[in-house]
């Protein structure tokens, strides 16, 4: 009888206990995939990509930071072996067989061959750069635009906040980018560096961010690193988390008799910070509603100061944390005391506070 390679199937993973061996790149998009399918993860593996450390601080996934050992199968319901080493992942399947645990061995992607891959690959330039805006964080919000350059890619650059669940049945190579708040990153010089050597190496490169490219992305910083080198770049706009995160959770960011408009700005740096140029003043008399990314640690600053610039202490505010995902968490209050709900509800990055009356949106009023 001729060899299988097995059954494909789709498994329903929801609350289920899944071990993942290895956290590496071969290993992430199978993570992600997990997280987004609401699986129980536990990663065991001694070093960690950013994006599977980040997921790990957030307490979306389980990380015990050491070797395999046979221990780790007892209470795991299905097993992935992701190290990328091949006599690692056969000894971790072995050992899943040996106790009646169903394994899936990740593929490590450096296999090229295969006419139906080369015919995929054709829609992308070789030696080119890609953008691609992933969407909030779903891998179902990610554009088919976007989805058909990941499809065509060699190598994808991401960031910890992209779909990265889309990956999972890709044949790419991935490099992992992440920059965690406050933690482990890389530097934005390093990132455009390896656009241009992998592009430079005659490869299809796509960089897959979270949200949009050019909405707080330094999609343009990377467009102008790849022009300034020679490299052909394009970029495929992303649903911006700006608007989809509140949308998700059920504040339109417009909403007519509420309001006429919006702000969008970064909190990466609080008031007073002598890198600031927001005028927090005219914010607070624009009388536009306020979007807020990357202000969880600048929260507190940031409402205080348009507080005491004249904005009404009891004007509506939410923050939703996880938009998208399946840890999706929403905090309501006033501008006054959001900052301290959040920290009372142990709410961390990445977050989105939308401030003014469409926070307080009610559909049933």
């Amino acid at each position: 009888m001729a060899g299988s390679a097995g059954f494909r199937a789709q498994l329903d993973v929801a609350d289920r206990r899944v071990l993942v061996v290895g956290a590496g790149a071969t290993a992430l998009a199978q993570v992600t995939a997990l997280r987004d399918a609401d699986a129980a993860v536990t990663v065991v593996a001694p070093d960690a990509v950013q994006s599977v450390e980040d997921l790990a601080q957030r307490g979306v996934v389980t990380w015990h930071r050491r070797p395999f050992d046979v221990t780790d199968l007892e209470e795991a319901e299905l097993v992935v072996a992701a190290t990328g080493r091949t006599q690692v992942d056969q000894h971790v399947a072995a050992e899943a067989r040996k106790r009646d645990r169903w394994c899936i061995t990740a593929r490590r992607r450096t296999d090229r061959g295969g006419r139906d891959g080369a015919d995929e690959r054709a829609s992308l330039e070789p030696g080119s750069v890609t953008l691609v805006g992933g969407g909030p964080g779903d891998p179902g919000l990610l554009t088919v635009s976007g989805l058909e350059a990941l499809r065509s890619a060699d190598v994808v650059v991401v960031d910890r906040l992209a779909p990265l669940g889309a990956l999972a049945e890709l044949d790419v190579d991935v490099i992992d980018v992440g920059k965690i708040p406050r933690g482990r990153f890389t530097a934005q010089e390093e990132i455009n560096r390896i656009l241009v050597e992998q592009a430079r190496a005659g490869r299809r490169v796509v960089r897959l961010k979270g949200g949009d490219n050019f909405v707080f992305g330094r999609g343009g910083e990377e467009v102008a690193a790849c022009a300034g080198a020679g490299i052909p770049v394009r970029v495929v706009p992303g649903v911006s988390s700006a608007l989809a995160g509140p949308a998700l959770a059920g504040v339109p960011v417009t909403h007519r008799g509420l309001n006429q408009g919006f702000t969008v700005i970064s909190g990466h740096v609080a008031p007073g910070d002598p890198r600031s140029t927001i005028d927090y003043g005219a914010l607070a008399r624009s009388g536009t509603d306020l979007v807020l990314l990357m202000a969880v640690a600048s929260l507190p600053a940031i409402t205080s100061t348009l507080v005491a610039e004249g904005l009404d202490p009891a004007t509506p505010a939410a923050t939703i944390a996880d938009a998208a995902l399946p840890t999706q968490r929403v905090v309501r209050a006033d501008v006054a005391t959001i900052a301290a709900r959040m920290a009372e509800e142990g709410i961390g990055a990445p977050a989105i506070t939308v401030i003014g009356a469409v926070a307080g949106f009610d559909p049933e009023a």
